[in-house]
C-alpha cells in the first residue's frame, strides 16, 4: 500500500461524517478515497466493508433514538438483499472491470447529493412489497460484489418512490448497508481476505467522523456546501476509475 499523506485521513474523517449524517456508512466514499490514493482492490473492498459496519451501526443508533426507523419498511429490503449480499461477496472481479463498476457506481451518490432534495415533499406512499423485495435483491448482490452498503442506491429510490422521508430514509439506510457489509464480508471471508494494520486506524477516524455525522444529522445540520466537496472527490475519483 502506498505511503499516505495526512490529509488522506482527514478526507476520510470528513466522508465518514457526511455519510452518517444522512445515515450511510460511507462505503463509496472511502473506495473512492482508496481509489484516489492508488490502494488495490483487494485491499479496498474488505476494508471499505468493515468501515461500513462502524459507522452506519453508530448512524443507526442515533437515528433510531430519534423514532425515524421502521420495520416494516426495511425488511423486505433486508430479508432479499442479506443472501445476494454474501453471494456477491464471494465473486472475485478482475481489477480493472471492478474499478469501471466502482466508478460507475459512484455516479449515484454524486447525483443524490447534488440533486436530490433533503426532504420528501408531498404525500407518502405505501411501501410496495414485491418491488421492495426485487430492489434487495439487486441492490444486495451489488453490495457484496462491489464492497459497499447499498445506501447510496437504496436510499434515493426511498425518496423517489415516496415511501419514507428524510430521517426515516436515513434510518432504514443506516441498517441496511450494516447488515448488508456484515454479509458480504462474510461472503469474502470464504474467500480468504487479509486484515492488514492500517485498517484498525481507518475504524478510528472513520469511527469518530461518522458518530459526529450521525449526531448531526439525527437533529438538524445543514451540511450542504460539505456535500458539493464530498460530490467533487467522488466525481474525481469516478473519472479516475473509468478513464485510467
Amino acid at each position: 500500500m502506498p505511503h499516505l499523506e495526512p490529509y488522506f485521513y482527514i478526507l476520510l474523517l470528513v466522508v465518514a461524517f457526511l455519510y452518517a449524517s444522512v445515515g450511510h456508512g460511507g462505503a463509496s466514499g472511502y473506495l473512492a478515497l482508496m481509489a484516489l490514493f492508488g490502494m488495490m482492490p483487494a485491499f479496498m473492498k474488505p476494508t471499505a466493508l468493515l468501515l461500513n459496519l462502524f459507522v452506519s451501526l453508530t448512524a443507526f443508533i442515533f437515528f433510531f433514538r430519534g423514532g425515524y426507523f421502521k420495520w416494516k419498511y426495511f425488511l423486505p429490503f433486508a430479508l432479499a438483499s442479506i443472501p445476494m449480499s454474501f453471494l456477491g461477496g464471494m465473486i472475485s472481479l478482475d481489477a480493472n472491470l471492478y474499478k469501471k463498476l466502482l466508478g460507475i457506481l459512484l455516479l449515484i451518490p454524486i447525483a443524490r447529493l447534488i440533486f436530490l432534495p433533503n426532504s420528501s415533499k408531498g404525500e407518502m406512499k405505501e411501501l410496495h412489497t414485491p418491488t421492495a423485495i426485487a430492489i434487495g435483491v439487486i441492490i444486495g448482490f451489488l453490495s457484496g460484489l462491489i464492497g459497499i452498503g447499498g445506501g447510496i442506491i437504496l436510499s434515493p429510490l426511498l425518496l423517489l418512490l415516496k415511501w419514507t422521508d428524510q430521517k426515516q430514509t436515513a434510518a432504514i439506510s443506516a441498517m441496511f448497508i450494516f447488515v448488508n457489509s456484515l454479509a458480504g464480508l462474510g461472503g469474502q471471508l470464504t474467500k480468504g481476505i487479509e486484515f492488514q494494520p492500517e485498517m484498525l486506524t481507518f475504524v478510528g477516524v472513520a469511527f469518530v467522523g461518522g458518530s459526529f455525522g450521525a449526531w448531526f444529522g439525527a437533529i438538524k445540520f445543514n451540511q450542504q456546501i460539505l456535500k458539493y466537496i464530498l460530490a467533487l472527490v467522488l466525481l474525481l475519483a469516478s473519472i479516475k476509475l473509468l478513464f485510467s
